[in-house]
């Protein structure tokens, strides 16, 4: 259970590598390798290889850099109404796979890594703008060693897995559009809100402003 080959240069079954995660994300972080490393997890405990359509379904707790990985891993996505985000600011992630009629959780349980406190003081000044150069070389140092950190740390010392009852949101649905009457902007039916026994869209629903 515990792995201790390079995850981000080899890992365990045909999935993409973290590299292409970054590629896809933007830039490499901390957030994005804890993605990554639930969504690995995830689907070795489901047995199951990156789906072509909605046979894997994620409910993710963050909106964090985290879901990007797993869009890229899991085949999971917005679009295709695969991927519900909760941003309850919590890194759990709920997987479910139609095919094998299985859930998982996954709990992030230490996301610790050498240089943590030096690293989050770093940030405030990073990202408010009142860090030196040094300070901020500093800082990136720390997030890549940081990430490395997390691909590396054995997988039951940094999250858990829990068999969950088979319980998925249910397929994406395909809606007809109509014309709000309001703005005149076409709008998906089963958004329309009522206001005044009139349907309308929701932006036309909002209240009006002096």
């Amino acid at each position: 259970m515990c792995e201790s080959y390079d995850i981000q240069k080899e890992p365990a079954g045909n999935y993409p590598s973290f590299e292409e995660c970054v590629a896809f994300h933007g830039h490499s972080c901390p957030g994005l390798a804890t993605g990554y490393r639930a969504a690995l997890a995830a689907m070795q405990a489901l047995s199951v290889a990156r789906p072509s359509d909605e046979e894997l379904v994620t409910v993710a707790e963050t909106n964090a850099c985290g879901v990007d990985a797993i869009q890229l891993v899991t085949g999971c996505t917005a679009g295709k109404g695969n991927l519900i985000i909760h941003d309850y600011g919590k890194h759990v992630f709920t997987f479910y796979s139609r095919e094998k009629n299985k859930g998982v959780r996954i709990l992030i349980k230490n996301r610790d890594v050498p240089g943590r406190e030096e690293m989050d003081a770093l940030r405030k000044k990073v990202f408010s703008g009142t860090a030196t150069e040094p300070e901020q070389k500093r800082f990136y140092e720390l997030m890549a060693e940081a990430t490395d950190a997390l691909l590396s740390i054995p997988q039951d010392e940094m999250l858990t897995v829990t068999e969950v009852a088979f319980n998925p949101p249910g397929k994406a649905r395909i809606f007809t559009t109509v014309i709000c009457p309001d703005c005149g902007e076409p709008v998906a039916d089963a958004k329309m809100q009522t206001v005044n026994g009139k349907a309308v869209c929701a932006t036309c629903a909002l209240p009006k402003k002096d």
